[in-house]
């Protein structure tokens, strides 16, 4: 297993994360929040064109994950005005996980967090995804707030924040 962790320099990169992101928004959060929450959520953070945007005008940065060649995951990530790095995209394919590829997609998150002189990674989890929840706080990050936020279109995100001090 050759685990490759790059950054995202190409439009067609991107297209590909964001296609990817759909199907894993689809594996992972259908007992969590209903199809159509799905839906709006991965057009609306997920999609081409919310990436795009994402790294235009709020400077966020993208990568792809691939074990063996093959596109499994992604990371989308943005440096803080303070000393803080905000993790707002952490995902990989279910057929992938188990295999110790999340950690290496965290050490690349912290590394990224240290070129960029952060102190702190942030992020937000939805309260009931008990899965990402165990495996943040095996990996060092705690439970720091509660917030509920209006998405729009009658949704919510009902997340805890979480911080690791690096």
């Amino acid at each position: 297993m050759s685990v490759t962790i790059k950054k995202v320099n190409s439009d067609t990169e991107l297209k590909a994360v964001a296609e990817l992101a759909g199907i894993i928004w689809h594996e992972c959060f259908t007992d969590i929040i209903s199809e159509g929450q799905i839906d709006y959520m991965v057009e609306k953070f997920q999609s081409y064109k919310a990436m795009t945007k994402q790294i235009i005008e709020q400077d966020y940065s993208y990568f792809a994950v691939r074990e063996d060649e093959e596109l499994c995951g992604y990371i989308g990530v943005k440096p803080e005005k303070d000393d803080r790095f905000f993790l707002s995209k952490l995902y990989l394919r279910s057929d992938r996980r188990g295999r110790g590829i999340a950690s290496q997609m965290l050490k690349k998150v912290f590394e990224e967090a240290k070129s960029y002189g952060k102190e702190r990674v942030y992020l937000t989890v939805n309260k009931h995804n008990e899965h990402a929840i165990s495996v943040y706080l095996r990996t060092g990050f705690e439970i720091a707030d509660k917030v509920v936020t209006d998405i729009g279109n009658g949704y919510v995100m009902d997340d805890y924040i979480m911080e690791y001090t690096i």
